[in-house]
């Protein structure tokens, strides 16, 4: 394969974007934000999020354009403008989170497949660890065949999983009544604890509950505040097309990748929440099983609405699964390349795939799949890690790109687009500090336990170039991450931290 014929298209990169944020995440949103807040908590939940994480297209975007030789992915921006520890550690934060992310779809599916059958209970069985395991190398020696053919297979499952849920978006077009979500609209009382014969008092006993003026209602606030890391979960993979931006046929294609897919998938996300609050109330959203996409189409159509959904949720997260096999793959190659990590990880089959980097993925991705029969609440606990790891690269590159604007560096020197970059950046590194915050100190020091220990990596990648490890600005770095890796084993150990 020569290397043009290696080049992705604008749709292949596209389909990459919107592959790797539709994945497990839009099937739950019914139930979790039913959970979390009523339809005016909702809108404005969608606006900050898709405010916040447009910001972050736009940076993926302009940076792409103002530093077109930085190819190797999201980790080059923090290499680039604070040092290679830093730019490690993002490289090593994305990949643990893409793989870990993996581990939850994985969950998930077999969690959907214990609506069918009970040997796959909630997704961490011993049968459905069996099965995961299978899926995943079945899955490696597609990948090893080439990522061009994987990246060919992910555009017609991205179209195979968006059909479905555009039948779902429909179907709750013709079903949706203004009544119900009028009810809905203010939120009603938290109902994260109502218990379920509550639930099963029937459409007028629970219209009168949620308006009962003695209900306590929760603040407008507090809704917002509960979907937050949900929404940060259901947007990973906008950096997809910046990932791969090396093998783009041309340079502009990955931010307009970036904006296009992004736009597309936020519309459709709304579109899921929003008509959902126009079919059931918010308790019995709030009940359903996930994924609770299939619950809320079974009201309408009966049975076969859930099976439709069952069937779509296993196209959409086994494609997300490619999408972000080759995603962690590409990270782990690319920083080798960079000299972040081992040079081993850039060794190439005679498919041009990262074959060493792969295997490195997949071991670990088969390493956590066993971990979660250890776990109570294996999806939950791999996709609030995954978002919390996943954050620190975006806030570094949103760091990195106010860097740019404040120094002027790659800019005309227009005052005008200067301040453009900066109130653009500004916003990004906000937003991306917010979500930090709103993830808690726990999934802050779980992530710590990756990002201190797997360090090893890059002291083994400065020894094969005879390069200083750490700076004594990096050295305090590695301490603090060492510090918040003991803390957190040892409030895993005596149950400080429940996993």
């Amino acid at each position: 394969m020569n290397k043009s014929d290696a080049k992705l298209s604008l749709p292949a990169l596209t389909a990459l974007v919107v592959g790797s944020m539709i994945g497990a995440g839009i099937f739950s949103l019914p139930a979790t934000f039913g959970r979390a807040a009523g339809g005016l908590g909702a809108i404005i939940a969608w606006c900050i999020a898709g405010g916040g994480m447009l910001t972050l297209a736009l940076v993926f975007q302009t940076l792409a354009t103002r530093k077109p030789h930085l190819n190797s992915g999201i980790f080059i921006y923090a290499q680039d403008g604070f040092g290679n520890y830093l730019g490690f550690t993002s490289a090593l934060g994305f990949w643990a989170g893409t793989c870990i992310g993996n581990v939850s779809y994985f969950v998930l599916i077999k969690s959907t497949l214990g609506t069918f059958s009970p040997i796959f209970g909630d997704g961490n069985t011993l049968y459905a660890i069996l099965t995961a395991s299978i899926v995943l190398w079945c899955f490696h020696i597609l990948v090893l065949r080439g990522v061009k053919e994987a990246a060919i297979i992910n555009t017609v499952v991205t179209w195979a999983k968006i059909i479905p849920i555009g039948v779902f978006i429909v179907v709750l077009m013709f079903a949706f009544n203004a009544d119900i979500f009028t009810v809905n609209f203010w939120g009603g009382p938290d109902i994260r604890d109502i218990d379920s014969h509550t639930l099963s008092e029937g459409y007028h006993d629970l219209v009168h509950y949620i308006a009962a003026p003695d209900n306590e209602h929760e603040s407008l606030f507090s809704q917002v505040r509960n979907t937050m890391l949900v929404t940060v979960f259901v947007f990973l993979g906008i950096e997809g097309a910046s990932v791969y931006s090396r093998l783009a046929k041309k340079r502009s294609h990955i931010g307009t990748a970036t904006v296009f897919g992004f736009i597309g998938v936020l519309c459709i996300l709304c579109l899921v929440t929003l008509l959902s609050y126009g079919v059931l109330l918010r308790p019995e959203l709030a009940a359903l099983r996930q994924p609770s996409m299939a619950g809320v189409l079974e009201t309408i159509i009966g049975r076969p609405g859930m099976i439709f959904i069952s069937i779509a949720l296993v196209i959409s997260v086994l494609g997300a699964y490619l999408s972000w096999s080759l995603l962690a793959a590409e990270v782990l190659y690319s920083a080798a390349k960079s000299g972040l990590m081992p040079k081993i990880l850039a060794k190439e089959n005679a498919n041009r795939v990262p074959y060493k980097a792969v295997w490195l993925t997949n071991i670990f991705i088969q390493v956590f799949l066993i971990i979660t029969l250890f776990t109570d609440y294996a999806f939950q606990l791999a996709l609030e890690l995954t978002s919390s790891l996943t954050l620190i690269p975006y806030f570094l590159v949103s760091a990195y790109a106010l860097k740019l604007a404040l120094t002027g560096e790659s800019y005309s020197g227009s005052g005008t687009e200067i301040r453009k970059g900066l109130i653009l950046s500004a916003i990004a590194l906000i937003y991306s500090l917010m979500m930090i915050y709103a993830g808690g100190v726990k999934y802050l020091l779980l992530s710590t336990i990756i990002y201190g220990p797997g360090t090893i990596l890059y002291y083994l990648a400065r020894k094969e170039n005879s390069s200083k490890v750490f700076t004594r600005r990096e050295r305090l770095l590695f301490v603090l991450l060492m510090d918040g890796a003991i803390i957190g084993i040892y409030a895993i150990a005596t149950g400080l931290i429940h996993i």
